[in-house]
């Protein structure tokens, strides 16, 4: 009686050993091994492992990219302008051993990196800049991210940014400089046409002045699209020569 007594904790004891030396990961997780406080060379791949509890700890680390929301940040441009932005980055821990190791909340330090450098870069650039050419400073900022947290096993992949917060006096400001700028494009194309028109004339001019009897047929053409109109007006064009004998008796007298 006393042995079968003594078997049922030895029992429980041993079960409750075994389900903690038992682990299991998944494809996408890493387990960084602690033996009595000191890091194992590799971490455990995927599937069903073993570990002597209590010496050994695991930590599970998941191998899959991260999507981190970068909150707005107030941001002074180089031209001083204040602006609110926020991006995303994307990232993931390529070394669980540094990612558990270097650094003591990964995702945290990787966040506060994300927001000073972004504040950091497009302080450094003016409005027209940052909203024109957005993909050269993704990129410069996914370079400047992911050297400060390569030493902690973090991979950053992408980063982008989102949103961009304009005070009103300075969208009121664009709005009037975006029409402007059509009112001046209107006014070139309105001069470019009538630039073309008189050069048109032109060439017509000095082709009639080579054949003079395309202008009486311009002037019968003329005729009939206004006969067309079913109007009784007629007009007869006089030319020059007829009256410049009037006018150079005119001059002398």
């Amino acid at each position: 009686m006393l042995f079968g007594s003594m078997l049922v904790p030895v029992i429980v004891i041993l079960g409750f050993w075994l389900i903690n030396c038992v682990k299991i990961l998944n494809e996408y997780e890493r387990g960084v091994i602690f033996r009595l406080g000191r890091m194992t060379p590799e971490p455990l791949g995927p599937g069903l492992k073993l570990i002597f509890f209590p010496i050994d700890r695991l930590v599970r680390i998941s191998l899959r990219t991260i999507t981190l929301d970068v909150p707005p940040q107030d941001v002074i441009t180089k031209d001083n302008v204040s602006i609110k932005v926020n991006a995303v980055v994307y990232f993931r821990v390529m070394e669980p051993n540094k990612a558990i190791v270097e650094v003591e909340d990964y995702l945290f330090a990787s966040s506060q990196m994300a927001q000073t450098t972004l504040r950091s870069v497009l302080g450094q650039v003016e409005l027209d800049e940052l909203l024109a050419h957005r993909e050269a400073l993704n990129e410069r900022l996914q370079t400047l991210i992911d050297k400060q947290t390569a030493p902690w096993g973090v991979k950053v992949s992408a980063v982008e940014i989102k949103q961009v917060d304009l005070p009103e006096e300075i969208r009121r400001a664009m709005a009037r400089q975006a029409e402007a700028e059509r009112v001046r494009r209107a006014k070139i194309i309105g001069a470019d046409a009538e630039f073309q028109a008189a050069q048109k004339l032109v060439d017509a001019a000095r082709l009639m002045s080579e054949a003079p009897m395309s202008l009486q047929m311009r002037y019968l053409q003329t005729l009939a699209e206004i006969a067309t109109e079913k109007n009784s007006t007629i007009i007869f064009p006089i030319p020059i020569e007829l009256i410049k004998p009037f006018l150079e008796k005119a001059k002398s007298s």
